[in-house]
């Protein structure tokens, strides 16, 4: 994985007004400073302005960001230690935005040399030869973040370059940087690299990257080339990797200035705000259902029954979300021959997501064959803490009178939502349910019903109100639980 960029964006246009040549870049007042420098001072000025630093970051404002942003200060390459979907990659991301907009290269350089500081012989001598006259180039700083996931085959050549064959044959002698084919690190000179997941990467190719990171140049093939090489490294890893199976070097480990934990949203609001802003729902999905993922998915987190060492990634809450949507807009297309059906969805389309999801979750040994039966269990917990956190000091009697006398009431991700009021009628009390609920004063059918089968199931969950589920799948209310 190269630079960030959509597979045929085409880079973005420099402005006009720009210097074209060297001389005009002097005339600018433009000074070339490092890719750290760069950072620290386009931090400090967001820092003074009050501007957001790392938009879309959710829950590191008071724990992670301020680490990050002292490495970034003190100038010192970083490692994100935290388990899988902590938003390390999304975080490390975020730090190109924090570079200059444009930045002055040498066109065709390869290591986007800067046209006040070439490093190759061949960009010093046209340097040399042009003066002030020589033409320059723009580079946008979506262009200056390079990536690599580390993977077991990837090579030294991958990461630092390789003697180019044919460049010998063209009789160019070894140790002259233009016969080196150079590799993702020094092409993302004068910009941000990471790399992913690094105690995947071998041993071997990790001591390609000591240089790098100390002494700022690179080797290859045995010939060191004294390129002082402009970069920010960061990588990312799971803890456990890194602390107990040793599978980052220690020469490696030392080298890095800056090691930042990373960790799942802290409170339950931290996981709401992230469902919110990253799930793609394709259906109206109320608070209260939003409320049952998110308490689903931190019970999930905290259960003896799932091995803490590989964690529940966010993306879990966030797949959660979006299959529940899916399940309403299935409900609504389903539904469309009989009656209209907008999609929102009911606290029992969240039923689905156990046995979908599952295999985002890594369970403990002895759970084998009893994932869906866990799963349950914490869905019906989460269930019920939001039945109880949001309901509470209700008066839901008008809900349990609806099957004193024997009725029933059925509900299921086929029934309608005119069907499920029809059912039930007017109920006292839901007036209130739905202002809680945060529906509004004039709830539509399909609000109204979500709400009516969120008090349903709560009071099955506390033992108010008896449940079964039929082999046609619909869910029937009544009786005591």
């Amino acid at each position: 994985m190269g630079r960030v960029t959509a597979p045929n964006q085409v880079p973005p246009v420099p402005p006009a007004d720009l210097p074209g040549t060297l001389g005009e870049l002097r005339a600018s007042g433009h000074h070339h400073r490092t890719v750290k420098q760069e950072l620290r001072d386009n931090l400090l000025a967001r820092m003074r302005a009050g501007e957001e630093r790392f938009p879309g970051i959710v829950g590191y404002q008071d724990t992670v960001l301020p680490e990050v942003e002292r490495a970034l200060l003190a100038g010192h390459d970083m490692v994100l230690l935290g388990e899988r979907g902590q938003g390390k990659t999304r975080l490390i991301r975020s730090l190109g935005a924090l570079l200059d907009e444009w930045t002055p290269v040498i066109p065709g350089s390869v290591l986007n040399e800067h046209p006040m500081h070439p490093l190759t012989p061949a960009s010093r001598a046209l340097v040399a030869e042009r003066g002030d006259d020589l033409p320059i180039g723009w580079l946008h700083r979506s262009m200056r973040y390079g990536e690599k996931l580390a993977t077991p085959d990837t090579s030294v050549g991958d990461l630092i370059g390789d003697v180019d064959p044919i460049r010998l044959a063209q009789g160019r002698t070894l140790g002259d940087p233009e016969t080196i084919h150079f590799g993702l690190v020094p092409r993302t000179n004068r910009g941000v690299f990471a790399v992913n997941e690094l105690p995947d990467l071998a041993e071997r190719i990790q001591v390609a990257l000591l240089n790098v990171l100390e002494e700022r140049d690179i080797q290859v093939r045995g010939y060191q080339l004294r390129l002082p090489l402009d970069l920010l490294l960061v990588a990312s890893a799971n803890p456990e990797d890194y602390t107990n199976r040793g599978r980052i070097i220690t020469p490696l480990k030392d080298r890095f200035g800056a090691e930042i934990r990373t960790h799942y949203p802290l409170d339950l609001e931290l996981e709401l705000e992230l469902i919110r802003q990253e799930a793609d729902l394709v259906a109206t999905v109320p608070e209260h259902v939003l409320e049952v993922l998110a308490r689903f998915a931190r019970a999930v987190r905290e259960s003896p029954s799932v091995d803490p060492r590989s964690g529940v990634s966010a993306r879990f809450a966030i797949a959660a979300a979006e299959t529940v949507a899916a399940a309403a807009l299935r409900r609504a297309g389903l539904l469309a021959t009989a009656a209209h059906e907008a999609p929102v969805a009911r606290v029992g389309d969240a039923v689905s997501v156990t046995s979908t999801l599952r295999g985002k979750v890594e369970f403990e040994s002895g759970e084998e064959g009893r994932e869906i039966e866990v799963l349950g269990h914490l869905l019906r917990t989460a269930t019920a803490e939001t039945f109880r956190a949001r309901l509470a000091g209700l008066d839901l009697s008008g809900f349990t009178a609806l099957v004193a006398e024997g009725a029933e009431i059925e509900t299921g991700e086929l029934v309608s939502s005119a069907e499920l009021l029809r059912q039930v009628g007017t109920v006292p009390g839901l007036a209130k349910v739905l202002d809680r609920l945060g529906l509004g004063d004039a709830p539509t059918p399909e609000e109204a019903a979500a709400g009516i089968e969120f008090v349903l199931e709560g009071l099955h969950l506390t033992r108010r109100l008896g449940k079964d589920v039929t082999e046609s799948g619909r869910t029937v209310y009544g009786g005591r639980g």
